[in-house]
């Protein structure tokens, strides 16, 4: 059988697959249907820099031409890589991973797998305490010389991996929600019905009750334990002149991650990112969508 490849994707099989976003797409695969359907342009990709354009214009037969300056620039391949004495176990950076290169726990340390890593930088914004740092691996080496065929396939193969797990993690949940929603319908089949489980559940729930408030207070106790240690550290930072490692060029979805992070932290009676900048008489992040 004849395997027969779009457009889209011989120009994706041409792409380093860092899912960086700064091509101003979710994903490589979308940038690359966007160029196939001209609705992109093809110098739009930092990572693989001009000898990235010059393969993309061969295959479209189309003149080389200078990476957009709107995208970015093309640099030396980064490393993120987590400080161990910051880190506060949020999760957010490894939501934010689009190839599953960071492992960790809620309440744990993070760490990064650094044979994994593609340097999209995507975890560093919605870190909250900002202990992420992107270094330069690849000294003079940039673009497509500081990464390879082999590297762009294996990160395709993770985010492609990562996607279908969030696919399905996604189907269950909603699954769970259904099913919640069909058997509470289906709870008052008669009156009588519907006062026994009335008073069965007072029964239950007055114990209850005290024991859910308890876990409640100290799961917002231990949160704000953590983010104390946190503003702490910060103030030591900003007393160092130290200040956030990366508060611009935030793409549209870590936005929405930070956002969320907040709206957590409000929901659980704790302080927002503009509280915690309080303490270091700094003003809070302003991220900007790219």
């Amino acid at each position: 059988m004849t395997d027969v490849k779009t457009l889209a994707d011989r120009i994706e099989d041409l792409l380093p697959q860092t899912q960086c976003t700064k091509c101003g797409y979710p994903a490589c695969r979308p940038y690359a249907e966007a160029i196939a359907s001209g609705e992109a342009g093809y110098n739009q990709c930092p990572p693989g820099g001009a000898e990235g354009i010059a393969r993309i214009a061969a295959l479209l037969g189309k003149p080389v031409i200078a990476l957009s300056s709107a995208n970015g620039v093309e640099r030396a391949r980064p490393l993120a890589v987590i400080d161990e004495q910051l880190c506060i176990g949020c999760t957010l950076c490894m939501q934010a991973c689009p190839v599953d290169a960071i492992v960790g726990a809620p309440k744990q340390m993070h760490t990064v797998i650094a044979g994994l890593c593609t340097g999209c930088d995507l975890c560093v914004p919605p870190c909250p305490v900002d202990c992420i740092a992107m270094l330069p691996v690849t000294g003079e080496a940039t673009g497509w010389d500081a990464w390879s065929q082999s590297q762009a396939d294996a990160a395709r193969a993770r985010h492609n991996q990562r996607e279908a797990r969030l696919a399905r993690e996604r189907d269950a949940a909603e699954a769970r929600a259904a099913a919640r929603r069909s058997g509470g319908a289906s709870v008052p089949a008669s009156e009588a019905a519907s006062s026994a489980a009335v008073a069965t559940a007072n029964a239950t729930a007055a114990p209850a009750a005290p024991a859910a408030d308890d876990a409640e207070a100290k799961k917002r106790a231990i949160i704000q334990a953590a983010l104390e240690r946190a503003r702490k550290k910060k103030e030591e930072m900003s007393a160092k002149g130290q200040g956030p490692l990366n508060t611009e060029n935030v793409s549209v979805d870590v936005q929405a991650q930070i956002d969320a992070a907040e709206a957590r932290r409000r929901r659980l009676g704790l302080g927002t990112a503009a509280d915690d900048s309080r303490g270091t008489g700094k003003p809070p992040k302003s991220p900007k969508p790219r």
